[in-house]
């Protein structure tokens, strides 16, 4: 027997999965999102409970820097995560790890750039964000502390990621676990014991990037079985085809980025700070819900990849048709969670009696309904990511994420005010449910994920 096959015989990527045995697999990826979504969360209920409502819309103001930040290095996570994980597949062990190795130290080098130019125009940047001079002050205080935890951002992504394709997803769960833990302790520390406002805020989710990405450093120095770190090959190539191939992902958060900043200036004319609020609380409840299917989907990705590299489609055909089931049926959950729990959630955040209150439940009611559809293209971009399709992969997210919002956003508020703002993305969603399912079709027997 050759080596790379009792390579694969010990990997737990190269295993037969069922339906709940790939749940097995993708559950701590799931869990990791979903506290990755609830300690996000668990800021801005911080920052508007017991900062005030104009903190809360500074927030949304400086969220494109962060989706930014953020893009770029899920793109370079995704991206080569399926380059390392092919490559694994087929046998490649170090080879992947001088990838692995030269992937994290470009993403660090990149984080360095972005705290330097970002601290040097900080005013200048906040200004184009369409800041008010209400909510200028507090933007400067709270993307100033995010900037300089950029390259521990990138860096906590690419972890995340990469510990998954080491076959310790568990591993990658007590990670997110702590780091969300110690930054909802400092929120509390410094929020409201200490009294630092949005200060405190950036410093709680800086130290929390902090932790996951020494603690990564730490996991990856020290093992020494699927990845680890050694001497890297600069090779520009592997670069270039990790951004390419991740390029879906950067191409989700620089639309969401857009689509943000539009939001913003939309409802900042329409209705004020309190319109920015009001549409803050919705992105940040709806990134938690769609944490479901990123966690999924970044679960399952390697598996994908893995076998696909191998060539076997009977396992590629099994994981992928028992995801579809997977996604369709917690699609239908978090709509009816969505639509029953709507006034409790929006309660975390705003009292009942406030204006914000009445604008996020109207655009709850008619939003909710994107949950229906949103799970199967978000599932989608990441698979043809994870089968080196990035153009697919970039073309799914750029219809959800920009290309049909965007129309929607300019033309419907025109004629229906705010609820044209609700009903943008549902629109999105719906019409890339329809392009994503012809693409599924389209693409089947090239990968070979279908058995017709």
């Amino acid at each position: 027997m050759k080596n790379h096959e009792l390579e694969n015989l010990s990997n737990p990527l190269s295993q037969d999965f069922t339906f709940i045995s790939l749940l097995k697999f993708a559950f701590p990826t799931i869990v990791t999102m979903l506290f990755m979504g609830i300690y996000t969360i668990v800021d801005t209920i911080f920052v508007s409970q017991f900062v005030n409502e104009n903190a809360l819309s500074a927030l949304n103001i400086v969220c494109p820097v962060i989706n930014v930040i953020v893009g770029l290095a899920t793109m370079l996570a995704t991206g080569g995560n399926a380059i390392i994980a092919k490559k694994m597949g087929k046998g490649q062990t170090y080879r992947a790890n001088q990838d692995f190795t030269l992937i994290v130290f470009f993403g660090v080098t990149i984080g360095l750039i972005i705290t330097g130019l970002g601290l040097l125009f900080l005013n200048q940047i906040i200004k184009v964000l369409g800041a008010s001079s209400l909510l200028l002050p507090y933007c400067r205080d709270y993307l100033y502390i995010i900037l300089i935890f950029a390259p521990a951002s990138i860096m906590q992504v690419i972890f995340q990621n990469m510990i998954v394709t080491a076959g310790r997803p568990t591993f990658s769960l007590i990670l997110s676990f702590g780091a969300g833990m110690i930054n909802m302790g400092l929120d509390y520390m410094f929020i409201v014991f200490m009294n630092m406002g949005i200060v405190g805020a950036a410093l709680g989710t800086g130290i929390g990037y902090l932790f996951s990405s020494v603690i990564g450093l730490l996991f990856f120095y020290y093992n020494k079985s699927l990845l680890t770190f050694v001497k890297p090959v600069i090779d520009i190539s592997i670069i270039v085809q990790s951004c390419a191939n991740g390029s879906s992902e950067m191409v989700s958060q620089l639309a969401t980025a857009l689509t943000t900043f539009f939001f913003n200036v939309t409802m900042m004319r329409l209705v004020g700070e309190e319109g920015v609020a009001a549409i803050t609380i919705l992105i940040y409840i709806q990134f938690f819900m769609t944490t479901l299917y990123i966690g999924f989907s970044m679960g399952i990705a390697p598996l994908m990849s893995y076998n696909f590299g191998a060539k076997n489609k009977q396992r590629l055909q099994a994981i992928f048709q028992n995801s579809l089931l997977f996604i369709i049926i917690s699609s239908i959950i978090i709509f009816l969670i969505v639509m029953m729990g709507k006034n409790w959630l929006i309660q975390l955040f705003v009292n009942q009696s406030s204006k914000v209150y009445m604008m996020t439940i109207e655009g709850f009611n008619i939003f909710a309904f994107s949950f229906l559809f949103s799970g199967l293209n978000i599932f989608s971009s990441a698979i043809f990511t994870a089968l080196s399709n990035g153009k697919i992969s970039a073309f799914i997210s750029f219809l959800r994420t920009f290309g049909l919002i965007m129309p929607g956003l300019i033309v419907l508020p025109q004629f229906m005010q705010t609820t044209g703002v609700w009903m943008a993305i549902p629109i999105a969603e719906i019409l890339t449910f329809c392009m994503t399912i012809f693409c599924i079709i389209c693409y089947r027997k090239r990968y070979g994920y279908l058995s017709w």
